[in-house]
């Protein structure tokens, strides 16, 4: 049986984040039971990860995975928290510890610069300490600054409102 993914929402949580989570936890489903054994969800961003703050998505109903399709804000809370720049810190850990108490065996961060910039140094920690741990970043800024990056999620809203 595989490993369980968790998705972190982290920055400002703009109208589409959480359309992100419900893509995520759709595609995800239909996985579960092969390459996936559980869905988490971290509870304010990397804090979750931190602090063993993890939720567990399959146990929601359906009627209230669909309505993250409609739902502005951030449903499983967000954070700023910027991760030390050195990975032997302490924090760093904590996070390990939380990842092997719930057998993760993927990351997912949705958020801007700060977020891709924890998605790196979450990578970093799963290199360096040999884990089968993948870590990937799901790009969402208003700004569509991120670099390597056509498009980010939420741009379009944002820049729709202005004009």
């Amino acid at each position: 049986m595989g490993k369980t993914l968790v998705y972190i929402q982290s920055g400002g949580p703009t109208a589409v984040i959480n359309t992100s989570l419900y893509g995520l936890i759709k595609e995800a489903k239909k996985h579960l039971g092969k390459e996936i054994s559980g869905i988490y969800g971290s509870l304010h961003g990397i804090e979750g990860l931190i602090d063993d703050n993890v939720i567990d998505i399959c146990k929601e109903k359906d009627e209230t995975i669909e309505l993250l399709q409609q739902t502005p804000g951030s449903a499983l809370g967000t954070t700023r928290y910027k991760l030390p720049k050195d990975i032997n810190d302490p924090i760093y850990k904590k996070i390990l510890s939380t990842v092997q108490k719930h057998n993760i065996g993927y990351i997912f961060v949705n958020g801007g610069n700060d977020s891709m910039d924890t998605c790196h140094k979450l990578s970093l920690l799963c290199k360096q300490l040999n884990l089968d741990v993948k870590v990937m970043g799901i790009p969402k800024t208003i700004d569509n600054d991120l670099a390597v990056t056509d498009h980010c999620v939420g741009f379009h809203s944002a820049a729709k409102s202005v004009i």
